[in-house]
């Protein structure tokens, strides 16, 4: 037991070493676009194996199914305190908005986080489904019980295809016509346990634009419990911030609107990360 043990803990120490220098290097870098998780080498992903508005019944069946076992397993985690939600902040910022379509972005540190963000605005979700738009490679790739959540918890992935793209933005505003909310991390990667914000890519102002939808940006921040993970980390505690939405502007062209958006939901993940930690954000080679 004590070998076993000692064997664990070295590879939960590895598991750390190997995410804390990614992060280093990346940042350094300025590579801000890329996993710094071993993720599964991605397939194309053709537009019959999606079915993004769940047309057909085996779909239905499967997504009833997986999200029936979706919250019966993050619910353990939260009584386990493998997940702990702190503090939810701000929601009345989403509940002004969540009975129109609307946009939830968010900063993305851990597989976990958009359970939280789940849990934190569920009650005010007129149809209490939360979409989420994943990367190609974890809908046709990812194996195992994540593999089948990913497949089947409301997601919508992307794509290389450009037909099954169509598909996904005919999906997208027709999700976003009828009322529902989707969850979208603009920065575009998942770095672990990073607690500032990334630079973000223009993708899902891009989709509130052109559908003329707000965006409700969600800032998670995250301190230290007493409880040591299985991965080397204390279990982070979330205080998760609702932020003020930004609506499209109309005196605005397309091009300039994404930008406008996008660079407000930068700010207002900057300013909460600064608040909250107490220090001015810099990446790693800035002065």
């Amino acid at each position: 037991m004590k070998e076993s043990s000692t064997k664990n803990s070295n590879q939960n120490s590895k598991f750390k070493d190997t995410m804390e220098n990614r992060i280093f290097e990346f940042e350094k870098a300025k590579i801000f676009d890329k996993d710094v998780l071993d993720d599964p080498e991605g397939r194309l992903l053709k537009p019959d194996e999606v079915d993004y508005l769940q047309k057909k019944l085996s779909s239905k069946i499967k997504a009833g199914i997986a999200n029936l076992f979706a919250v019966c397993y993050f619910e353990n985690l939260i009584k386990k305190n493998e997940l702990i939600i702190k503090e939810v902040t701000g929601q009345e910022n989403y509940k002004e908005v969540a009975k129109s379509g609307v946009i939830v972005t968010s900063n993305h540190f851990h597989p976990f986080d958009n359970y939280a963000i789940l849990k934190a605005i569920q009650k005010d979700m007129p149809h209490k489904r939360l979409y989420k738009i994943i990367k190609e490679g974890n809908y046709t790739s990812m194996t195992g019980l994540y593999g089948f959540f990913f497949r089947n918890c409301n997601t919508l992935p992307l794509s290389s295809s450009l037909e099954t793209m169509r598909n996904f933005i005919k999906a997208t505003s027709t999700l976003l016509k009828r009322g529902e909310t989707i969850l979208i991390y603009p920065e575009q990667s998942l770095w672990y346990n990073y607690k500032k914000p990334k630079p973000l890519k223009t993708g899902a102002f891009e989709i509130a634009v052109r559908n003329n939808v707000p965006v409700v940006p969600i800032f998670i921040t995250l301190s230290d419990s007493e409880k040591m993970g299985n991965d080397g980390y204390f279990i982070q505690e979330y205080s998760i911030h609702i932020l003020k939405a930004i609506y499209p502007d109309p005196s605005k062209s397309y091009k300039d609107n994404v930008e406008y958006m996008k660079n407000t939901n930068y700010e207002a993940f900057k300013d909460t990360y600064e608040k909250v930690y107490g220090v001015p954000l810099k990446y790693i080679g800035e002065e």
